[in-house]
């Protein structure tokens, strides 16, 4: 189904409201922040003097500019773009970024990374597709001293393929140095990444 199609069908769609995230949901999250923040780490050394030191239960796949960070459970862990069902989150460089709009445009902090021409899968259901909306927060969050990157949150939806009714929520977080050209991208509400990136160092 063409992307334009499946959206109108997708906003078409009675959706239910999101239910509140429970109060124990909430609390593990802040455990799991606090916990990345205070255990030990190992480095990811990414371009322009970048280093990311990361929670040591975090696993690297790729290399360059496209490294994918495995938080937990993952189908296929070497699985590219795309490749649904992995809690993760995406370290790109100037070739991802150089293609990364819808239709392979250049990516800008101005549309949310998108590297297709159609309909994605959902990234927490192969059986769902996914529709991604404006932007909720638009703003700049620190990455490491004296670095600044432009930060968006991306409302998404995981819809039926052949109805377009929504099937889930979620929030795609963005966070963007346009100098170093380091883009990093978040479906899966990372616990603990935010702390991360303000923790990171330059050299």
């Amino acid at each position: 189904m063409p992307k334009t199609a499946f959206a109108a069908a997708a906003l078409a769609a009675t959706a239910a409201l999101v239910p509140a995230v429970p109060a124990a949901a909430a609390a593990a999250s802040t455990a799991a922040s606090t916990a990345a923040s205070t255990a030990a780490t190992k480095p990811l050394h990414l371009r322009g003097g970048l280093t990311l030191h990361l929670p040591t239960s975090w696993k690297v796949y790729g290399k360059g500019d496209h490294i994918r960070v495995i938080t937990g459970r993952c189908v296929s862990p070497k699985g590219g773009w795309g490749q649904p069902e992995c809690d993760s989150f995406w370290v790109l460089g100037p070739k991802a970024i150089k293609h990364g709009q819808e239709l392979f445009n250049p990516y800008t902090a101005e549309h949310p990374y998108y590297p297709a021409t159609d309909v994605q899968l959902c990234p927490h259901n192969h059986k769902w597709g996914q529709v991604l909306g404006g932007a909720s927060v638009k703003g700049l969050r620190q990455v490491g001293p004296g670095h600044k990157a432009h930060y968006r949150e991306w409302k998404a939806t995981c819809v039926s393929y052949s109805t377009g009714k929504v099937k889930s929520r979620y929030v795609q977080r963005e966070w963007f140095l346009p100098q170093t050209k380091v883009l990093v991208v978040d479906q899966w509400d990372t616990p603990g990444l935010s702390g991360v990136l303000k923790r990171a160092t330059w050299r």
